[in-house]
């Protein structure tokens, strides 16, 4: 099962209503995936700055942490908490500083993306309910990518919710399964990429990573995942500015595209779009097997 979203504006009066628009678009894909849901969205960044997206324990004082951090890593961080997640922006120059400081002081908390656009949020519930629980509604952006979980092949937790973001401003979420991302796994350890989860939905955001830091353009990558990547897939992937769809040339898992003048949007099922502004107008095709689709500002 599991609900993949996707929204691309192309019209910027629509940013404010980002949020909102995918809020709804996710909680249609709840009966898809009612155990855990994820969601990142593209937002505003500064120059020279970025945003590390952490996630801590129920009742976590982020506030009190970034204080710590200040005084450990002597760096000025601003904090914005949501529920069991906070957004700490610091100048990019000071990353490894901070990290280093995160590790010492708070090693119960886990950095779950990194960008200096992407905020990334999931947790186990009812999709709906993560939504409201995070505010999703009030975010606005340029684009942002949601993913509902039903956990088959593995436990219900929140390590195992999408988004699984292994590079600066990239996520993927996925639906269906890898044959060989074991093996896959083990080649990009020795790239020297590191995995939190047995996901194999990260092994498949590690690849593109990967494949994007040798060179690749994020269609680029998505092409070659095609000859490495092996089962029954969808992935949608979302960089700083791009919005990516690709199915496995098999294609057994259900996929919906529209477009029109004002926007993207992907879903696992066609329900999942219909109350967007204009899709009675808009341009709607299933995605074909083994076809890269791109979309990115310029």
């Amino acid at each position: 099962m599991c609900g993949i979203v996707g929204l691309f504006l192309k019209d910027k009066t629509l940013e404010p209503e980002l949020g909102a628009l995918i809020a709804g678009m996710l909680g249609v894909m709840c009966d898809r995936g009612p155990d855990s849901a994820g969601f990142a969205v593209y937002g505003a960044g500064a120059p020279g700055s970025i945003k590390l997206t952490v996630r801590g324990p129920e009742g976590a004082d982020f506030a009190a942490l970034a204080d710590k951090l200040k005084a450990e890593a002597g760096v000025e961080i601003a904090v914005s908490p949501r529920a069991t997640h906070a957004v700490l922006s610091l100048p990019e120059a000071q990353q490894d500083a901070v990290r280093a400081a995160l590790a010492k002081l708070a090693p119960e908390m886990r950095v779950v993306g990194t960008g200096s656009r992407m905020e990334l949020y999931k947790e186990v519930g009812l999709p709906s309910d993560v939504a409201t629980r995070f505010a999703l509604d009030t975010m606005s952006g340029t684009h942002a990518i949601g993913h509902t979980r039903m956990a088959t092949e593995s436990a219900v937790t929140t390590d195992g919710a999408h988004p699984f973001s292994t590079g600066p401003d990239q996520c993927l979420v996925h639906n269906g399964s890898l044959s060989n991302h074991a093996g896959v796994r083990r080649e990009l350890e020795r790239e020297g990429l590191r995995l939190a989860t047995d996901n194999d939905s990260e092994v498949a955001a590690a690849y593109l990573t990967y494949r994007m830091k040798a060179g690749d353009t994020l269609g680029e990558a998505l092409s070659h995942s095609l000859d490495d990547l092996d089962g029954f897939y969808t992935f949608v992937v979302g960089t700083e500015s791009g919005f990516g769809v690709l199915r496995d040339p098999i294609a057994c898992k259900p996929a919906v595209l529209a477009e029109t003048d004002q926007y993207v949007a992907f879903g696992s099922e066609y329900r999942a779009l219909v109350d967007l502004p204009g899709i009675e107008k808009a341009k709607v095709w299933e995605p074909e097997p083994g076809k890269v689709y791109f979309w990115e500002h310029a």
